[in-house]
């Protein structure tokens, strides 16, 4: 039991230096705003979760994120940092949740649908609540000035409403629907060796 646990934690921090590693292959989403940056460091956070549980989802996320901010520190005053701990949550743990309690391709999928849809919704709340209200009253902007960097990039943006529309949900559904499709695609091969590690 204990030897389970310490091979566990092991894979956990296994997978958080890969999330880390795949958090440096990021690019931006043409068209949506300068803030629309999206790599693949999600995938080992959602595949590890349905293979760790919640805890472990959390474990490699908080490792993710303290391997970034040990290497590569913040360039948002920790508004960045905090907004993806959030929404990663957002995503694998309602997924996860749901898909301990129906093991089937279509409790996968339905979990991954859930937490498509809670982080989209999450992702609305903290961009214009709390995430952006924070980096603008930290850097000493205002929300004209956002509005005007991203309308720079989408000239569709020029309110609030407008950047939530075509800027925060067309991303996060582009980002999680991407992600939630290659798990979907891999989990099966990569979870059996990941799996016998853990139990051997």
């Amino acid at each position: 039991m204990k030897n389970s646990r310490v091979r566990t934690i092991t894979m956990a921090a296994i997978m958080g230096a890969v999330a880390f590693i795949l958090q440096f292959f990021s690019f931006n989403v043409p068209f949506l705003s300068p803030f629309a940056n999206f790599d693949f460091s999600a995938l080992p956070e959602i595949m590890g979760g349905f293979i760790l549980g919640p805890i472990g989802a959390i474990e490699i996320i908080v490792i993710k994120l303290g391997l970034i901010l040990a290497f590569k520190g913040t360039t948002s005053l920790f508004t960045g940092e905090i907004q993806n701990f959030i929404l990663s949550c957002a995503y694998v743990l309602p997924a996860i949740l749901y898909y301990r309690k129906n093991r089937t391709k279509k409790g996968a999928i339905t979990g991954l649908l859930l937490g498509i849809i809670i982080s989209v919704v999450i992702a609305i709340f903290t961009n214009l609540y709390l995430i952006f209200p924070a980096y603008i009253y930290l850097y000493g902007m205002s929300w004209d000035q956002i509005l005007g960097i991203c309308a720079a990039v989408n000239p569709y943006i020029s309110t609030k409403i407008s950047f939530v529309a075509f800027s925060v949900i067309p991303f996060n559904l582009i980002s999680r629907c991407t992600t939630s499709i290659i798990t979907f695609l891999l989990y099966k091969k990569i979870s059996k060796p990941i799996k016998h590690f853990i139990q051997e």
